[in-house]
């Protein structure tokens, strides 16, 4: 037999031999190496598209929540959405510069700006009236699934040429922004939404929808970079807390792209 034979118990030795060697130097070289290592995360503990879906999903549940208080208590109770105006802008700058993802605060910017949202849809839809809330809840819907399916296929990507575009388009559009709201606070401009409902045309289209169309435009690209920030955190393992940062840039993005699209459609509206 195998195990009888001289040549054979000689090797294994031999190989037992330099299995112990190796250990040895494996000691002596690597051990600190391997003690200093950080953990390796199980599957568990890391980010996956179930888990920042889910987070997601929690997210604009709240804020679905808060928006539904927010348009029944509009008219009889305007201190709470204009406080919750000013928490929501106060939390999403917090959010934004946190190291790390709070749940809880993400949670409670959800429920306020919601609060906000449904009061703003409320005015909307006693100004402008015609379902424009409805029309806009299915125009977001629309460019968020177009541009997640786009994304997901492919056709469209982050990258740090476009990216460098759109933060020079954002700076440009927060001056006009604050330029047009104090505008509107001083009296300099008497309409609706400053100097977007300026009665000039291009190509007989309203100025002021030209420029949300732009905006939509950056808006989608926001939700490029969000859902970049998703998928580059699924494969490179990152921990499972930071679905809750991808869940929260989707919620601002899309109430961005929301709120422009009802503005789009109020000028729209009020030009014809």
């Amino acid at each position: 037999m195998a195990l009888d034979n001289p040549a054979f118990s000689r090797n294994e030795a031999f190989s037992k031999q330099g299995a112990v060697a190796a250990a040895q130097d494996v000691s002596a070289s690597q051990l600190q190496e391997m003690y200093e290592r950080p953990a390796t995360l199980n599957d568990r503990e890391v980010m996956t598209y179930d888990d920042a879906i889910a987070k997601s999903a929690i997210s604009f549940g709240v804020m679905l929540v808060g928006a539904a208080i927010g348009w029944f208590t509009a008219e009889s109770m305007p201190a709470l959405w204009i406080g919750a105006a000013i928490a929501g802008f106060v939390l999403g700058l917090v959010n934004s510069f946190k190291r790390e993802p709070s749940p809880a605060l993400i949670l409670i910017y959800a429920a306020v700006q919601g609060v906000f949202v449904g009061a703003i849809s409320q005015w909307y839809e006693l100004v402008f009236g015609d379902g424009i809330v409805g029309q806009a809840v299915i125009a977001t819907l629309v460019v968020v699934g177009v541009t997640l399916a786009l994304f997901a296929s492919g056709k469209i990507r982050a990258s740090a040429k476009a990216t460098k575009i759109f933060l020079v388009a954002m700076v440009g559009y927060l001056v006009f922004s604050l330029v047009n709201l104090g505008m509107m606070l001083f009296g300099a401009t008497d309409n609706a939404f400053g100097l977007r409902s300026e009665p000039s045309f291009i190509f007989g289209i309203p100025w002021g929808v030209i420029i949300g169309i732009l905006v939509v435009i950056m808006a989608a690209y926001s939700l490029v970079l969000d859902f970049d920030f998703i998928q580059q955190g699924v494969r490179n393992r990152a921990p499972k807390k930071y679905s809750w940062t991808g869940a929260f840039g989707v919620m601002v993005t899309v109430i961005w792209l929301y709120l422009e699209i009802l503005r789009i459609l109020a000028i729209a509206q009020s030009s014809d």
